[in-house]
């Protein structure tokens, strides 16, 4: 089955709404994991938009399960992740206009520049990840790149208007697995992911994690934290492939 990575990057959306301390991310993680997160998952932005850098500094010291940063390749966040040695980091593209994070990283055209910031944080002992649309090109250059595991985006299948654009999309997501294992990676999967919709791509065999935020957290607000993450817990063993 595969493990549910949690991403509580919106605690802090909502802190940052009023620009003061309350709800605190780092509370979120805490009972994220008492709820069953194998992974916590946050992104410190360039623009800090929400989760800030002493956020992330605390995660660090507080997390007890796998802590995985979402990052882009810009130094000054580079030299963090070098230096805060989070379990992994997952390089994804960002764009300040864009309300979250849209899409996948272009490894084939920035090939150079990941190529660098990954030995680098690979050499600092860290597994390195890309978040990356699942076009063959692309995971082929992550693994040429030095990554060793991808993650997925699986927006296109949640974004899918009709049946028949959900079954290319899921389609598009089985080639991506085959061909992630075929060169050697770990396969995630996120984007978009909700407790309506996980259970046809919690389905397909080859997907070892799952990084979900937004729809976690938004059920949090009626059920709590560790209920929300239970809840996802049990939809994953739910439609997990028979091994």
């Amino acid at each position: 089955m595969a493990t549910l990575g949690v991403n509580i990057d919106h605690v802090a959306t909502v802190r940052q709404a009023r620009r003061t301390d309350e709800p605190d991310p780092i509370w979120a993680a805490a009972e994220a994991e008492l709820g069953g997160a194998d992974c916590i998952t946050f992104h410190l932005r360039e623009d800090r938009r929400h989760i800030n850098d002493r956020d992330a500094r605390l995660l660090r010291e507080t997390v007890g399960v796998k802590l995985n940063m979402e990052m882009a390749i810009a130094p000054e966040v580079v030299d963090i992740a070098a230096e805060l040695r989070p379990h992994q980091c997952s390089l994804v593209p960002e764009r300040r206009e864009e309300l979250t994070t849209e899409g996948g990283l272009d490894v084939v055209k920035h090939h150079d520049r990941i190529s660098s910031v990954v030995s680098r944080l690979r050499d600092a002992g860290i597994v390195m990840s890309a978040f990356i649309e699942p076009i063959p090109a692309q995971i082929e250059a992550s693994a040429q790149a030095g990554f060793q595991a991808i993650e997925l985006w699986t927006g296109g299948y949640a974004h899918a208007k009709n049946p028949k654009e959900r079954e290319a999309a899921l389609d598009a997501l089985r080639r991506g697995i085959e061909v992630g294992h075929r060169v050697g990676l770990e396969v995630h999967g996120g984007h978009g992911l909700t407790y309506r919709n996980v259970g046809p791509v919690a389905s397909l065999p080859g997907f070892s994690e799952f990084n979900i935020g937004h729809s976690i957290v938004s059920r949090s607000v009626f059920v709590g934290m560790r209920e929300a993450v239970r809840e996802m817990k049990r939809l994953l063993v739910q439609f997990s492939p028979a091994q």
